[in-house]
């Protein structure tokens, strides 16, 4: 059963591997065009961005790959040599925490050269070693004390309940469902300074936007984001009564009102057609399937691992081999949230207008250095939104050169 699985990593990192490969060519022809959608300097340099986004995706992949290797021929083994106690749930925290930690320090130099490096050479990252400190000894904490309890509450039942990977799932699925109500409050409280908007104008326009939709939040909130990064972003954040509008800061200050309302709309879209509600099913379809899967397993694949059947094997062997099935459903569950991208647009330039909304999108590209083209095999695999050029198009946005877009996909595929 291990040789299955090892078949199924090796294909994940190919296929993975080959659309950066293919996105990196394709981009790089992509950029001599003339500019689509952004101006000429924010194209090339958009253009560059994402190239060398993909050739770090291209080594951190490599690196994974070897690093699997790693664990599953002696790295595992060793870590349980390493912890001897005879309790199943204490052995499963220290054992699946040990891990965690140990991959992320290994992985750690990549993280650092995007954040210090490539997104501070771009203009994006205002983040200070400080900052990343205080932010990594936070999420830290909060990994050990949340991470390690959820952690001793999937290993109690996999060593009480014979059928532990229905429960496991209702377990688990409950967790999500209570991160996201307490997502923003999190954010609030140890990371982020939440402060009511200060434009009451704007506040009061947004408002009345909610109340239009009948969407009731406990609140419009702006957001200091622009101490850790440059980017424009707005969410709707939290479950229930922690429902709430988050702005980024640089969103406030670059959008004007009726494009901010328009970007909302958008939002308030996927709140109307009930996407938001459709997303957890699809989420809980998956976790269910995924615990059906990993709660099955033979000993022999524990075996061949030089582990035992036991809470801290399971729990670890899931978290290595669940990014490969996510990895193929990812194709389906895009194309459902690109669907769903288009509604949303479509809802959100009926509430305010089409041509806010397209003027919104075009600053959010420039501003982002969002490159508007992207490769159609990598768009299959890894985008949940569709491409900026095909949503424009959509809003009834005219771009001169599209004709060169066209071409550059025929030759792509010529070539394939």
């Amino acid at each position: 059963m291990l040789e299955l699985f090892i078949l199924g990593y090796c294909i994940y990192f190919l296929v993975n591997f080959y659309t950066s490969f293919m996105q990196i060519g394709f981009v790089q022809k992509a950029k001599k065009l003339k500019p689509v959608i952004l101006s000429l300097d924010k194209y090339k340099t958009a253009g560059e961005y994402s190239v060398e986004k993909e050739r770090i995706n291209l080594v951190s992949s490599l690196y994974e790959f070897a690093l699997f290797f790693v664990w599953i021929g002696f790295g595992l083994s060793a870590l349980d040599s390493l912890i001897t106690t005879q309790s199943l749930w204490l052995k499963a925290i220290l054992f699946v925490d040990a891990f965690i930690i140990i991959n992320w320090i290994l992985t750690l130099p990549f993280d650092l050269y995007s954040t210090f490096k490539l997104d501070k050479k771009y203009g994006f990252s205002n983040m200070t070693p400080a900052l990343y400190i205080k932010d990594t000894l936070k999420t830290g904490f909060l990994f050990l004390v949340f991470g390690s309890t959820v952690i001793a509450g999937i290993s109690l039942i996999i060593e009480y309940f014979p059928a532990w990977w229905i429960w496991g799932f209702v377990f688990i699925f409950a967790v999500i469902i209570l991160i996201n109500m307490l997502y923003p409050v999190i954010r609030d409280k140890m990371f982020d300074k939440f402060e009511p908007l200060k434009d009451k104008e704007l506040e009061t326009k947004i408002n009345a936007l909610l109340e239009q939709v009948g969407f009731k939040s406990s609140g419009v909130f702006s957001v200091d984001a622009s101490k850790r990064d440059n980017r424009l972003n707005a969410y709707f954040g939290g479950l229930g009564s922690t429902k709430r509008v988050v702005l980024f800061d640089t969103l406030v200050e670059k959008l004007t009102h009726n494009e901010l309302l328009a970007v909302l709309g958008h939002e308030l879209g996927h709140f109307k057609n009930g996407d938001i509600l459709k997303n957890i099913g699809i989420m809980g379809v998956v976790m269910f399937v995924f615990f059906a899967i990993f709660g099955n397993l033979s000993d022999e694949l524990f075996l061949a691992l030089k582990l035992n059947n036991e809470p801290y094997a399971i729990i670890v062997v899931f978290m290595m081999f669940s990014p490969i099935l996510s990895f193929f459903l990812m194709p389906l569950i895009s194309a459902i949230s690109r669907h769903n991208e288009y509604a949303a647009d479509e809802f959100g330039s009926n509430l305010q207008s089409k041509q806010d909304l397209i003027t919104a999108l075009l600053k959010l590209a420039n501003e982002n250095k969002s490159f508007p083209l992207s490769h159609p095999l990598y768009i299959f695999f890894h985008y949940s939104h569709p491409p900026l050029i095909e949503r424009l198009k959509e809003l009834g946005y005219k771009e001169d050169e599209t004709s060169n877009v066209e071409a550059l996909k025929s030759e792509f595929k010529e070539e394939q």
